[in-house]
This record gives C-alpha cells, sequence and structure tokens, in this order.
C-alpha cells in the first residue's frame, strides 16, 4: 500500500500558518544558516518545490524522490491561485480536497468535493510506483485524513505564533507517532521524521 505522508513546517505552538493564512514569520536564520537548510531540504524533498521556483533552486529536471501526488485542501492550493497559478505542482499529481472550488479550474488538478477518506485510501490501493501521497495541509483536512497518516516530515521552527491555524483540526484523537529521525539546523530549526505505531506495539507496551 502506498503511503500518506504529511509533510509540513510548524511553529513551537502548533500552527502551519497564521489566522490569515500567512507563513512568512516563520524565523529562516542568517543567510548562510538559510541556505544552508534550504539547500539540505531541497536536496531531500524536490517535488515539494513548487513548479514555479524548480529553476531558481536548481530542481528543474530533478526525479521525485519521496512523492508523486500531493493532497491539499483549498487553505494550502490558495496561495497560488492567489498569483494566477492554477496548477502550482505540475510534477506531481494534484488532487484539491474542496466543495467551493470549480471542477475545471485546471485540467491537471483533480478537485475533489467530497470524502477525503475515501479519495486517500483509493490512492493507496493503487498499484505501487515505490512512491507516496504528500498531504500539503491543512489544518482541517489533516484532521479528517488523521486515520490515514502513515507518517509525519514535521520542520519545526523555533516560533510562537500565539494564533492561527493548527496542523491538525479535528476531534480528539490520541495517535502515537514513533521518531524514526531527528535532524537540528543551525538555524534553529528541526526537521523530525515520525511514523505511525503499529496498534500491537503500543498494547505491547501498555
Amino acid at each position: 500500500m502506498r503511503k500518506l505522508v504529511y509533510y509540513v513546517a510548524v511553529s513551537l505552538d502548533g500552527r502551519i500558518a497564521g489566522p490569515g493564512g500567512e507563513y512568512d514569520f516563520y524565523p529562516a536564520g542568517d543567510e548562510q544558516q538559510n541556505a544552508a537548510y534550504t539547500a539540505w531540504t531541497t536536496a531531500l524533498y524536490p517535488e515539494t518545490v513548487p513548479t514555479a521556483h524548480r529553476a531558481a533552486t536548481g530542481v528543474t529536471d530533478a526525479p521525485n524522490r519521496h512523492f508523486d501526488t500531493i493532497v491539499m485542501g483549498l487553505g494550502a492550493y490558495r496561495p497560488a491561485l492567489d498569483h494566477g497559478i492554477t496548477s502550482p505542482y505540475a510534477h506531481l499529481r494534484q488532487y484539491v480536497v474542496s466543495s467551493t472550488l470549480k471542477p475545471d479550474i485546471d485540467p491537471a488538478v483533480t478537485v475533489v468535493p467530497g470524502d477525503p477518506l475515501a479519495l486517500v485510501r483509493d490512492l493507496k490501493r493503487e498499484e505501487s510506483t515505490g512512491l507516496g501521497i504528500w498531504l500539503c495541509g491543512g489544518g482541517k483536512l489533516a484532521g479528517a485524513l488523521l486515520p490515514e497518516i502513515d507518517e509525519l516530515v514535521i520542520k519545526n521552527y523555533p516560533v510562537v505564533a500565539g494564533a492561527g491555524i493548527p496542523a491538525f483540526d479535528g476531534p480528539f484523537d490520541p495517535t502515537v507517532f514513533d521518531v524514526a529521525e531527528r535532524t537540528a539546523f543551525p538555524n534553529g530549526v528541526t526537521l523530525t521524521h515520525l511514523t505511525r505505531r503499529r496498534q500491537g506495539l503500543d498494547r505491547q507496551r501498555a
């Protein structure tokens, strides 16, 4: 089965964006620190760079390493749309979960007005390509898809937002993930890769 991976930037208080969807408050460190951090994450996850920025970051022809499909809510899609870009990740299969977006917004984008869980379960049942499904956001979609999230890749920034969009916005549903790897950067960002804990292991440790 293909995996659903939530790869996202998060503040210390668990916000993925400000109240208006802004994300320019994340501290990047000095020029050298930011360049090193950006180069590292871009090399590891080149497919997460929007198509319009791939040439500037040197990944125009870079193959997808982890994902071949992206699933996002309207809030995650909106920044590109506001700039007139209707296909922000043309190098991936794109799904936007929204009940208000026009279904013919772009031939390269599939608008899903209904159940996101059904969408993801169908995508997971596809024949494996060796690549996973990137859950890009936002919080409401992540909350709805929590039962199907297999892995988390959290870029945790050293800043408290105070308010904004939470990483998960859904019902109370404690779900345990195990830390598989953690990398700290000089600019204060930590990138943590977590995997969903199997229920049998939960019972064994209880």
